[in-house]
């Protein structure tokens, strides 16, 4: 209890303190006084330019994004009560950038500026629907995950699909930055324009957060004390898929750091799922900006996406938890 009690004021001074640090570090650094005089306008307009429209957007972004499949992670595993279950590996993140690309490839991004992040939702929407339905008629884990990566297969390959038949090099350099996940160049309009669906999905999620710890106790001990077990499915399905939508719908897809958080805090929540849902997003937001800083600051000739650092990074704690899960069973 007394580490839940300082959890979230340390994960909260450590968020500020790594959007600050995204400001203070690039290829050029700024000192401390440099980023306190552009944050408050005192500064030249070359400095100022450079936080307001480039690293603090960058910054905020990247946390956004973090903090949102943070939660649809801890939200997944909390319904599935499956530590591996996450929107990149459950094939829910793939799906909304197939959407998103699919979108780009038909040129109905133009259309308006909503489209982008409508059509990332109904592909997320359409993944979670799908793993819900697996998870109501089985209880394997191993169905699950195969689940999931057969889907984010068949969205991985109708997305080299869309990039064969790309009718030129922009619509084709767009769609690979939604596979492979970049904040990079990202505006504070960017995450205005997903922010309704975030907020939408974040709201369902935490609104239905007591049944989630209720389901610890098994689905007959949940239904015997009054939850809904459909219709939570329902509304986490629904949280799920905005929040992993609206993710994907301002970076592109970013896998296993919805796996990686939840693991992480579940131990100072008492392993409940309700209580690792705001840890998990601020943690997975830490994450994620301290990702994107190395991205930035890394001597290469060509800038790393961010969901390509997350992956090396993620992949082999995602090994790791499986492995001790394993061996639990065992």
């Amino acid at each position: 209890m007394n580490k839940e009690r300082f959890l979230i004021p340390v994960l909260v001074v450590a968020s500020l303190l790594s959007i600050i640090a995204a400001c203070l570090l690039g290829s050029t650094p700024l000192g401390p006084n440099r980023v306190l005089a552009a944050l408050f306008g005192f500064a030249d307009a070359g400095d100022t330019l450079v936080i307001w429209q480039i690293r603090l957007p960058r910054a905020l972004a990247a946390f956004v994004v973090g903090a949102a499949l943070g939660t649809s992670g801890a939200a997944l595993q909390g319904l599935l009560r499956n530590p591996l279950a996450e929107p990149g590996v459950l094939g829910v993140s793939a799906s909304a950038a197939l959407g998103a690309t699919f979108a780009l490839y038909y040129g109905l991004a133009t259309l308006a500026s909503w489209v982008l992040p409508l059509a990332a939702i109904i592909g997320a929407l359409a993944a979670t629907t799908l793993i819900a339905f697996v998870a109501i008629r089985t209880r394997s884990v191993v169905t699950l995950i195969l689940v999931g990566v057969g889907l984010s297969s068949f969205a991985g390959a109708a997305m080299s699909l869309l990039m064969n038949l790309a009718p030129n090099p922009f619509s084709l350099s767009d769609m690979i930055n939604w596979m492979l996940g970049s904040v990079a160049n990202r505006s504070f309009d960017d995450l205005a324009m997903a922010f309704p669906f975030l907020l939408l999905g974040l709201g369902i999620l935490f609104y239905f957060r007591r049944g989630l710890s209720a389901l610890t106790l098994g689905e007959e001990a949940a239904s015997g004390i009054g939850v809904d077990l459909k219709r939570l499915r329902i509304a986490v399905v629904m949280g799920t898929g905005l929040t992993a939508g609206a993710a994907v719908a301002i970076a592109g897809a970013i896998g296993f750091v919805g796996i990686v958080a939840p693991h992480l805090v579940r131990p100072f929540v008492s392993h409940d799922p309700a209580r690792s849902l705001l840890p998990s997003a601020l943690l997975a937001g830490i994450i994620l900006v301290l990702a994107d800083i190395a991205v930035r600051i890394l001597p290469t000739t060509t800038e790393l996406k961010l969901g390509v650092v997350a992956a090396l990074i993620g992949a082999p704690a995602f090994a790791w938890i499986a492995a001790q899960r394993r061996a639990g069973h065992d």
